[in-house]
């Protein structure tokens, strides 16, 4: 779901502060101003990119969390979150894979694209300015306005983008978490499109400590009213079954690797357990009771997200490759359900 910034992501790190120059940039810059800010009160950004105004693509960045003074206390080494709209893990242009724009097997290349970056620490739904007791006895204040900071994105998108005709809603790691509340948000703000959903990277979450996350980010008072009370006890997963219950013409889908070793580090930083596949499968298992559109494609390998990555063209389970699986699912059919539990080679190993 999030990132944990060890010494196996020191090349992440470096990316974080990335700047670059771009002689033909499909992307503008947009600053919503207002109420929106990031974590430690530096403006907010997000981006977009205009191409097919009927087809777009809305894409909820990931980029850890934090809940606590010590997860929150941006001098913690290694931190959690992302604390800044203005680092280059936050702009498309350093990313691959759907935002490879010149790769002729991307299948929304020609897709128009919002790219909501993530610099709350509460994914994408936080509504509250929160002051954290940090391990030096200090204070900081953290404001969680992901909520606020969204929806700014999303007015944007329906005011240059009101006419879409098709809409992907996807997100990574934290941004997957918040995904399927946004699905739901841009069905009820864009209802002459069809909505199709994909998060990527976050389904194996148990229920375990979710409340803490919750109380911290004042959740039960920034989301919709459809997507709080019944299910919440599940945890994320709750969110899945309560947009169902309100979207159920929503195809909502995910993505995830069998041992993914973010969503494995952050399940147990929550009191939660290290065996992500066996809780995959009991949460795909939950969401398809309530939804036999909802479809899943469960790769091998620790590698945390792909649709930010170059091998969302190379990887493939059992001779479905994920790029075709991906295109089947915007181009309006269904997507066969994929896991490397019935693959030969298994889930150990990520998918070549």
């Amino acid at each position: 779901m999030m990132h944990f910034l060890r010494s196996s992501a020191v090349a992440f790190v470096a990316a974080l502060f990335v700047t670059s120059a771009y002689a033909e940039d499909a992307w503008e810059t947009i600053a919503p101003g207002g109420e929106t800010s990031c974590a430690l009160g530096t403006p907010y950004t997000f981006h977009a990119r205009r191409a097919d105004p009927e087809k777009v693509v809305v894409f909820f960045n990931g980029g850890g969390a934090c809940w606590a003074g010590q997860t929150c206390d941006p001098s913690v080494d290694p931190t959690t979150y992302v604390p800044s709209a203005q680092m280059g893990h936050n702009d498309p242009r350093n990313h691959k894979g759907i935002f490879d724009l010149g790769n002729p097997a991307n299948p929304v290349s020609g897709w128009s694209m919002v790219f909501v970056s993530y610099c709350t620490g509460d994914v994408h739904l936080g509504g509250i300015d929160r002051a954290y007791t940090k391990p030096d006895g200090s204070e900081i204040t953290i404001r969680h306005r992901g909520h606020t900071n969204a929806h700014a994105a999303l007015n944007w998108m329906k005011e240059n983008f009101g006419s879409a005709k098709e809409i992907l809603v996807a997100g990574s790691s934290a941004g997957a978490v918040a995904s399927p509340i946004y699905a739901g948000v841009v069905a009820k703000t864009h209802p002459d499109a069809t909505v199709r959903h994909l998060g990527d990277g976050a389904g194996g979450y148990g229920a375990e400590n979710v409340s803490t996350l919750l109380d911290a980010w004042d959740l039960t008072n920034s989301l919709p009213d459809w997507a709080i009370g019944q299910n919440m006890e599940k945890g994320f997963t709750g969110l899945y079954l309560n947009a169902i219950a309100v979207f159920p013409d929503i195809a909502f889908a995910q993505y995830d690797a069998a041992h993914d070793r973010v969503q494995i580090q952050f399940s147990q930083a929550l009191g939660g357990s290290s065996d992500l596949l066996s809780q995959l499968t009991e949460n795909h298992e939950t969401i398809s009771s309530a939804a036999d559109s909802f479809q899943n494609y469960t790769a091998g390998g620790a590698e945390h997200t792909i649709l930010r990555a170059p091998y969302l063209y190379s990887y493939s389970v059992n001779g479905t490759s994920f790029v075709d699986w991906l295109s089947t699912l915007v181009s309006g059919n269904e997507p066969a359900t994929i896991s490397c539990i019935e693959s030969e080679v298994g889930c150990a190993h990520a998918p070549l």
